[in-house]
This record gives C-alpha cells, sequence and structure tokens, in this order.
C-alpha cells in the first residue's frame, strides 16, 4: 500500500481507559471548537458505544459505513466520513461492530496499525482535514493500541476526584510502552481535568497533586461541573452551539486556544 499523503493533519487521541471522566465529551466539544477556529476536522467514533456519534446527531439508520469499515480496510475514510451540524467537522460513526474488534482482528498480524494505515494512506487528503480527533473506549485494549499507533499525541481527560492519579499510571505505562514499539513520536498532548468544582476541595487537591506530579503536562484550562455540557448530547449539539455563554462552552474554547497555541514550534506542550 502507497502511505503517502500530501496533506498532514494532526492525529490526536483521547483517551483513558477510566470511564466517565469526560473523553467523549472532550473530543466532541474540543472538535466543535477547532472547527469554530477556522480547522477542519474528522472526528473518528472509536467506542463501540458510538456516544460522541449519537452526540453529534448522527441516527443509528446514517451509520451504514463505520470505523469498524475503515478499520479493516473494507471501506476509506473519505467513504465513511459524514457532514455533522457542525461546519467543517466530520465524523467517521460507530456501531457495536467494534465490539468484536478484539476477537475479529486477532488473526491479522497488523491487527494493531490497521486505524495508523487508514488514516496514513493518500485517501486523507480527500477529506482535506487539519485535525483528526479519535474517541477511545474505556479500556487499553486493541482499539485504543491501534489510536496511539495511529496519533501524533493524546489528550488525556483526568476527572477530579480521588484516586484519579493513580488510574493514570497504568495509562502512561501504555503510551511509553507504544513509544517503545510501534510509534515513537507519540506525545502526550496533555492532560485536562474535567468535571472539576472549585469549591471542591478535593477538586483542588487533585488539581495540586496533578500539577506537582505532572508539571506543564497538565492543560492551564479545566473544564468544570456544568449542567449545559450534560445537556448538549441529548440535543445532539456541542455545548458552543447548545449554549455558548455557558461555562462549558468557554472552558473548551479556552482548551482549543491552548491546543492551537501548540501548533507553533515554541511551544513546551509537544514536550514528553
Amino acid at each position: 500500500m502507497n502511505l503517502s499523503r500530501t496533506t498532514n493533519p494532526k492525529i490526536i487521541s483521547v483517551a483513558n481507559q477510566k470511564g466517565g471522566v469526560g473523553k467523549t465529551t472532550t473530543t466532541i466539544n474540543l472538535g466543535a471548537a477547532l472547527a469554530r477556529a477556522g480547522r477542519r476536522v474528522l472526528l473518528i467514533d472509536l467506542d463501540p458505544q458510538g456516544n460522541a456519534s449519537t452526540g453529534l446527531g448522527i441516527d443509528f439508520g446514517n451509520r451504514d459505513v463505520t470505523t469498524y469499515d475503515v478499520l479493516t480496510g473494507d471501506a476509506l475514510p473519505s467513504a465513511a466520513a459524514i457532514e455533522t451540524s457542525v461546519e467543517n467537522l466530520l465524523i467517521i460513526p460507530a456501531t457495536t461492530d467494534l465490539s468484536s474488534a478484539d476477537i475479529n482482528l486477532m488473526s491479522n498480524e497488523k491487527r494493531s496499525f490497521m486505524l495508523h494505515d487508514a488514516l496514513h494512506q493518500p485517501d486523507i487528503d480527500a477529506l482535506e482535514v487539519d485535525y483528526i480527533l479519535i474517541d477511545c473506549p474505556p479500556s487499553l485494549n486493541i482499539l485504543t493500541v491501534n489510536a496511539m499507533i495511529a496519533s501524533d499525541s493524546v489528550v488525556v481527560p483526568l476527572q477530579s476526584e480521588f484516586f484519579a492519579l493513580e488510574g493514570l499510571s497504568q495509562l502512561m505505562l501504555t503510551i511509553r510502552e507504544v513509544r517503545q514499539t510501534a510509534n515513537a513520536a507519540l506525545r502526550i498532548e496533555g492532560v485536562v481535568l474535567t468535571m472539576y468544582d472549585k469549591r471542591n476541595n478535593l477538586c483542588q487537591q487533585v488539581e495540586a497533586d496533578a500539577r506537582d506530579n505532572l508539571g506543564d503536562l497538565v492543560f492551564k484550562t479545566v473544564i468544570p461541573r456544568n449542567v449545559r455540557l450534560s445537556e448538549a448530547p441529548s440535543f445532539a449539539m456541542p455545548v458552543i452551539d447548545y449554549d455558548p455563554a455557558s461555562k462549558g462552552a468557554a472552558a473548551y474554547i479556552a482548551l482549543t486556544a491552548e491546543i492551537i497555541q501548540g501548533e507553533q514550534p515554541t511551544s513546551s506542550r509537544r514536550a514528553s
């Protein structure tokens, strides 16, 4: 397969093996905010639950071609990508077919590189995207490993709760292993604290611990616990469209600005 391409979108996985930390919320809203900032974005729903697809209004009847088809090579990314209600934001949707990926791909000797190969081929040029965001499942399985091998960097949502940093250690080990064996260029784009309540002493302590242990890898922006953020997916909208004046919208716009700043060579955000 010819893996050369003329465009070079930045590929970011949004990953944490713990469920309920805000991965899908972060992927949707980061993608929408990047699109609003003038970037063209492809979101890849790599979670069998398909929440990112649902959260952007993609009905199950419109998921004829899915991430699973792209992963197995049965469909090109350009054929699977669907326009969303957000201008310049596309998505490759997911269905429960992905839940059998571990078993179905086991016999394929390139099973860990299938998403990499799909996203590093000339067909990606047809989409003309600046960013590809991958919403990973809440586990460190073959899907998450595929995402990391395909990616330039990883954004890690970290819920502001007790034991948060302990749960992060296994993810860091996985990232290190992927670097050593398959993708030496993989970097941590940043750790973003989610569901943050500044009135809560525990949240403040988690933030202090995260910044003490991880330093500049922790984004300056924290994502607050916000009702509008919780409501937006039920209306199939990112929060910046559902309630642009909300604290949740402001937070994701600020996070996006930090990531865009990371496009510059002088930024320290790409440091490992």
